[in-house]
């Protein structure tokens, strides 16, 4: 006997399983653990933001501090990414999309890429100090766009040469296939540029490392600005001689980059390997131990379950109230047809995002220049020919750590990137060495070479080298990365030699990316110019003659019209270079060494 009640009783079994614990595993546990761990830290950040300003922070040197030093730190550094991963995909859609942008964009980005970060830090610091005069906002801010300005260029960078590189034979599919421009930039545009985009986030991630002591621990002339964080905690360490706050500072770089590299990196290298463009199985492939536990995991399909019924719900308490206003619907259809249309990459859309772009591109430069102006005009000739001089040192210090860096980060990238099993065992490794703060070794590099008798002058070489090889080698490794396997066993089938193998394959093949590595790594090398040119070792400042002595010793000093005639000819510098080879060699990357048919 029925009695009414099976569509009831079969409608709370139906809801039992999703809210119910029957088939709740370990990996739910450790996801909702891992998710209520990342609130957390989201909540106690933002007490930070929150905090009343002080200059300068006293820095407890403790080992029970150091947990969340490491926490503020590793906040403001994803903060910063994800705003790099906006930024870098705005700016190489707008570049890709427009001709007219990419005028403007490319140029804007080569200056931007050449500004140091002390540039970017006097302006940035006293405004948004002044902007927030007592709390602890504008600080955070300063400190979060300044590792986001050495996060961003070569993520925009990668991804514009993506886009540039994309097979015409992909695009002219998806127009004959009736795509939209939405729909073509989500299925087809970025997913090509997914390894590319992993690849320099990782890199991104470690150059914002870079600079950390300078980005939470600074001095404008007679001020001392401190931010709570792992870099100050290491700044005050060096300035103490506090070798054991030295040593904890140092194992807690290197558990975080570990954690990090395990729970977000490699479990992102092994999803984007779906996103190649051939159709063929990748060898062992690259795994994640947490990528397998994430799909083992039911609470995903349990949450998609939960979405389509409480849909469904909504769609049927809406229906009674939907028959009254049937006609208005109706005849408001042509206008939300209509709206649809006008969708992310229409023509219309892009022109309309391009011009505000160009104006506030526009009116921000106006301002800057003319402020720009008043000060150079302050610089007398024998100050101009004093970075005159010191440019042309830095300029030939920085061609040589490029060359040096790529005569070892190409082949060992291409051993790397062509062998997913060595991609797999040396991803961490390099991951910590590429990720750790390249100054805090540079004391150690300088006293070694004075022991071998090399002094300043030439040692800044290796000092820059450390700053921009690493732009080079995970360049290389994703493009290697991403040759269809067709190609690989072609190799094998016509049984070219390793060396013919090399010149015919790899080397074109990773030649866009390497463009884009040398780029990256020569404005790495001029930002590292400021730390290699003027360092403190053994417990004295060593300076040798170059601009980015110049630069670090008008910003000790509050010289502003000093500095800003450095970082001016910098800007130059780098811009013209770009302009007269680095982006002809873009060109012949884009039109001869891509994988179009």
């Amino acid at each position: 006997m029925d009695l009414g009640l099976s569509k009831p009783v079969r409608a709370i079994k139906a809801l039992a399983p999703p809210f119910g614990l029957r088939g709740f595993g370990p990996a739910d546990v450790v996801i909702l653990a891992l998710v209520a761990g990342a609130a957390g830290a989201v909540v106690v950040f933002a007490r930070e933001f929150e905090a009343p300003f002080l200059q300068a922070v006293q820095i407890d040197l403790r080992a029970a501090a150091v947990p969340k030093y490491t926490l503020y730190s590793l906040m403001r550094g994803v903060l910063a990414l994800s705003v790099s991963f906006l930024f870098a995909l705005l700016f190489g859609y707008a570049a890709a999309r427009s001709r007219a942008a990419e005028r403007l964009l490319l140029p804007v980005l080569d200056i931007l890429q050449s500004i140091p970060v002390l540039g970017f830090l006097p302006g940035l610091v006293l405004g948004l100090v002044a902007l927030f005069p007592y709390r602890n906002v504008g600080l955070e801010l300063a400190a979060i766009v300044m590792i986001f300005t050495a996060q961003a260029w070569n993520l925009a960078l990668s991804f514009y040469n993506s886009l540039k590189s994309l097979p015409d034979s992909l695009r002219d599919a998806s127009k004959m296939a009736g795509w939209s421009p939405g729909r073509r930039f989500r299925e087809l545009e970025l997913p090509a540029a997914a390894q590319g985009l992993v690849w320099n986030g990782m890199l991104s991630m470690a150059g914002g490392w870079f600079f950390l002591m300078v980005n939470e621990a600074f001095r404008l002339g007679d001020r001392d600005y401190r931010l709570p964080g792992i870099g100050s905690y290491m700044s005050v360490a060096l300035d103490q001689g506090n070798v054991t706050a030295m040593g904890q500072a140092i194992l807690a770089m290197v558990v975080m980059i570990v954690a990090v590299d395990q729970l977000l990196w490699r479990p992102l290298v092994a999803w984007v390997e779906k996103f190649r463009l051939d159709d063929s199985g990748s060898g062992a492939g690259a795994s994640s131990w947490f990528l397998d536990l994430l799909q083992r995991s039911r609470l995903p399909r349990r949450a998609a379950v939960l979405r389509r019924r409480a849909y469904r719900s909504a769609l049927r308490a809406a229906g009674p109230l939907q028959r009254p206003l049937q006609r208005p619907l109706q005849f408001a259809r042509p206008v939300l047809t209509l709206h649809r249309r006008v969708a992310f990459g229409h023509p219309a859309v892009v022109g309309t995002g391009v011009a505000a772009l160009v104006v506030a591109v526009l009116g921000g430069g106006a301002w800057g220049l003319w402020h720009l102006v008043l000060l150079l005009r302050q610089l007398g000739p024998r100050d101009w020919g004093r970075l005159a001089g010191a440019s042309g040192l830095t300029f030939a210090r920085v061609m040589a750590a490029v060359a040096l860096s790529t005569a070892w980060a190409l082949p060992v990238g291409v051993l790397i990137g062509r062998s997913p099993r060595v991609s797999q065992a040396l991803q961490p490794v390099i991951q910590v060495v590429a990720s750790f703060p390249a100054p805090m070794l540079f004391p150690i590099v300088i006293l070694s070479l004075e022991r071998v008798g090399i002094g300043l002058g030439i040692g800044a070489v290796a000092l820059m080298v450390l700053s921009g090889q690493w732009y080079i080698l995970f360049n290389v490794i994703s493009a290697v990365s991403a040759v269809p396997e067709q190609l690989k066993d072609a190799t094998a089938v016509f049984r070219l030699p390793a060396l013919a193998t090399w010149r015919a394959l790899y080397v074109p093949a990773a030649f866009p990316a390497l463009v884009t590595g040398w780029v990256t790594a020569a404005g790495g090398a001029w930002n590292g110019s400021i730390v290699a040119e003027y360092i403190e070792a053994g417990g004295t400042l060593q300076t040798t003659t170059g601009l980015g002595s110049l630069i670090s010793v008008a910003t000790a000093r509050a010289n502003y019209p000093l500095l800003a005639g450095g970082i001016t000819l910098m800007s130059l510098i780098v811009v013209g270079w770009n302009r007269f080879v680095w982006r002809q060699m873009m060109r012949l990357a884009q039109s001869r060494y891509t994988l179009a048919q």
